[in-house]
C-alpha cells in the first residue's frame, strides 16, 4: 500500500475532496471532525494535506480567503485502487453479515 495511505486522516481527506468536488480546505476539516465526532488540530490537518501535495496526491488552489483543494489524477487512481481493496477484502465479510 502506499505510503499516502498509512494514515488514516489522509486517507479521509481524499475521500472528502472526491466526494465534494473542490472544497475548502476548512470544509474538508469540518467534515472529517463531523465524522469522527471528535476535533482534528490544525497543525496535524494541515501536515496531513502537506503530505498529500507533496505526493502530488492533492493539489490546493485560492480561492479568495480560502484554499480549495482537488484530487489530482494520480490522486483519483491511487483513491479508486484503494476502494478496490476493500471491495476485494470485504466481500467475504459482507456476504457473511
Amino acid at each position: 500500500m502506499s505510503k499516502w495511505l498509512q494514515s488514516g486522516l489522509r486517507r479521509d481527506v481524499c475521500v472528502v475532496v472526491a466526494s465534494e468536488g473542490d472544497p475548502t480546505q476548512q470544509s474538508v476539516k469540518r467534515a472529517i471532525e463531523r465524522k469522527n465526532d471528535d476535533r482534528i488540530r490544525p497543525k496535524r490537518f494541515n501536515g496531513a494535506v502537506r503530505k498529500l501535495e507533496n505526493a502530488n496526491i492533492i493539489t490546493r488552489e485560492p480561492d479568495g480567503v480560502h484554499d480549495r483543494l482537488l484530487l489530482t489524477d494520480a490522486g483519483e487512481q491511487r483513491l479508486r485502487e484503494h476502494r478496490e481493496w476493500e471491495r476485494e477484502r470485504l466481500s467475504d465479510w459482507e456476504d457473511a453479515v
